[in-house]
């Protein structure tokens, strides 16, 4: 998307009231003109990048904070890393994507900021305690002060499919799951997902032909079913990337 159409879906989107952006991809930093994009984004609300980490340098960790600095409103950074070590996150990210991300986080500590470090639960339940508190004490010793740590669950699509498994035929939602469950609790609910190819539901439906709304977004504010075995992940574990 050019820095003009994202400034008309922050005009839209202002008109409607929406109250913080979020910047995902692929990886945002790939492009070009995405500091111009994050200034005009926070000229309207808080807004967040989800970003793999390997892209930021010590002097585009500085640059995002003198934006920050010069913005009314708060700039945050989200960066995956989905294990603590390369042979933990290198099969899910990508091959010497560890490293680099390790990198990012200690240049963004270094300017300031506190990202918020997202990995998706490849492990079973019974080791999820104690992986959280490795992810705290990995962290610190990086040189975040005060981890924050997001776990994520698993979306059974894309290379994951292929990875472990997809969804079963068994995992979709029915109208005895959303009986007696608020429906404000899905993110797709209140948000969309703006891309160069029009508005979509989600960004975890972002190839799938249906999950394609409309052009605009106040066209995209209407009901979407709630076929995908993805939609039963979102049902089942709460997952948002708002919290």
């Amino acid at each position: 998307m050019t820095r003009e159409s994202v400034r008309e879906y922050l005009r839209e989107a202002e008109e409607m009231g929406v109250r913080d952006f979020y910047f995902t991809g692929g990886e945002p930093f790939l492009h070009r003109d995405l500091v111009g994009i994050l200034e005009d984004a926070l000229r309207v609300g808080p807004s967040s990048v989800l970003t793999n980490g390997t892209l930021i340098t010590p002097e585009r960790a500085r640059t995002l904070a003198a934006l920050e600095r010069e913005s009314r409103y708060a700039l945050e950074l989200r960066v995956s890393l989905d294990g603590l070590t390369a042979a933990m996150n290198d099969p899910i990210r990508g091959e010497g994507t560890f490293e680099e991300t390790v990198r990012g986080l200690r240049a963004l500590a270094e300017a300031g900021f506190l990202p918020i470090v997202t990995a998706a639960q490849t492990w079973n339940d019974a080791a999820d305690a104690r992986l959280r508190d490795e992810f705290h004490s990995f962290l610190r010793h990086e040189g975040i002060a005060r981890p924050r740590v997001k776990i994520l669950p698993l979306f059974r699509i894309g290379r994951e499919e292929g990875r472990s498994r997809g969804y079963a035929p068994t995992e979709f939602l029915t109208e005895e799951h959303m009986r007696g469950y608020d429906p404000w609790l899905l993110q797709c609910s209140n948000s969309r997902m703006v891309t160069s190819r029009g508005v979509y539901v989600c960004p975890i439906l972002i190839d799938a032909p249906d999950a394609l709304l409309a052009p605009t977004l106040r066209e995209s504010m209407k009901p979407f079913p709630l076929g995908h075995g993805a939609c039963h992940t979102c049902w089942e574990t709460g997952a948002s990337c708002r919290n």
